[in-house]
């Protein structure tokens, strides 16, 4: 039955936990999206920090990052977020930095480490802190302002002279 047809039979509770079941599985679509862009945020900041270079496809993939991130996290009201600012840090430590840790363990340095080595070798405090920085600013400037406020933030990562050379 339809939360339509419950609401013309008067079952009016039983049509509003219907939408409150569709709402909700709305949000952990949206909850696993912006989880999907986080993973591959971090994968590229580990990478940054163990090799201590930037290339041009890894600040594309930072900067489309945050882009989608801010897309998806703020609501359809644009005065509310799925993910507060204050939350990152727990999000990221309780369900996204392992699972970015083993897949960056394939790509750093062409897959010298193991996940176990590269946990071990990564500053996580400051992998939480930078990434923690990067999706802050998509609180606070537009879409159209952002990929110039990123390229500020890219050109403060270890090894991003290459980079910035090379834009020049």
């Amino acid at each position: 039955m339809s939360s339509d047809e419950r609401i013309l039979e008067g079952r009016y509770a039983d049509a509003l936990a219907i939408v409150d079941e569709l709402e909700g599985m709305s949000k952990q679509a949206i909850l696993r999206n912006i989880q999907a862009y986080l993973n591959i945020l971090l994968i590229h900041l580990i990478k940054n920090q163990v090799e201590q270079r930037l290339t041009g496809s890894w600040a594309n993939s930072i900067r489309n990052s945050i882009r989608e991130i801010k897309k998806l996290n703020i609501k359809d009201n644009k005065t509310s977020y799925y993910i507060n600012l204050g939350e990152w840090g727990n999000l990221m430590e309780e369900e996204v930095i392992e699972d970015a840790i083993a897949d960056a363990s394939e790509e750093v340095m062409n897959g010298k480490f193991t996940r176990s080595q590269l946990s071990a070798m990564l500053d996580k405090n400051q992998l939480l802190t930078t990434a923690t920085s990067l999706l802050a600013l998509t609180y606070t400037y537009s879409p159209k302002e952002l990929p110039a406020i990123m390229d500020d933030y890219l050109s403060q990562l270890a090894g991003s002279e290459d980079w910035i050379n090379r834009e020049k």
